[in-house]
């Protein structure tokens, strides 16, 4: 796609979308990643209802290593994969309290290296907490960026390599939340708002599907 449709879609997109940030709830640094973590093929709404009781006892590695894996699963019973998501949490605080003196590392190999942390969980703990220009994809930015015809790719990797290297440098920062919420609000997985989106002129989907 043309830079100059690029730089017109996150035009209209922060327009709508003027403060694009994390629907996530958090406390500090801690809780934010626990909460990414959590919120692997999760809503954020589920994750916000677990761990509003959670960080009330929980909210930094100590505190979770003496909440123990046990008691963990029953506060995220609701949340997909809940099992290994609460092994990987306590693990993932054991090693920060012996490897990092209880504090998150701000570099990617580090984060990644951590229990339950992969590259789109580290990439939005980057992103939202260290304010770098990491584009995360999930879900909605895979099928939004594509839809739009922004990248046209495979995998959940290949478009992050590919809009962190199209995308201006001024929208980079807030790509990946201006296109989640695009995506949770108007284009929908299923039955998308082609008629009420903004950015419909611009879309490739629309323009193959509606024409």
């Amino acid at each position: 796609m043309e830079k100059y449709k690029i730089d017109k879609i996150f035009k209209l997109l922060s327009k709508e979308i003027p403060h694009p940030k994390t629907e996530l709830k958090y406390i500090n640094q801690y809780t934010f990643l626990i909460s990414v973590v959590l919120s692997a093929q999760s809503t954020d709404v589920s994750v916000n209802k677990a761990t509003k009781n959670i960080f009330k006892i929980a909210k930094n590695p100590k505190e979770m290593v003496d909440l123990g894996e046990k008691n963990l699963k029953k506060f995220i019973k609701t949340i997909g994969l809940y099992n290994s998501k609460a092994k990987n949490i306590i693990l993932l605080s054991i090693e920060l309290i012996k490897k990092y003196n209880s504090k998150i590392p701000k570099e990617f190999d580090k984060l990644i290296s951590l229990p339950g942390v992969g590259n789109k969980t580290a990439s939005v703990y980057q992103n939202a907490i260290l304010k770098l220009p990491r584009i995360a994809v999930d879900t909605h930015v895979f099928r939004v960026s594509n839809r739009l015809g922004i990248v046209k790719t495979k995998t959940a990797d290949q478009t992050q390599l590919q809009l962190e290297k199209i995308i201006p440098k001024k929208w980079r920062k807030d790509t990946h939340h201006l296109l989640i919420l695009h995506g949770r609000r108007v284009c929908k997985s299923q039955n998308p708002s082609c008629d009420e989106c903004s950015l419909n002129k611009l879309c490739s989907y629309n323009l193959v599907n509606n024409n």
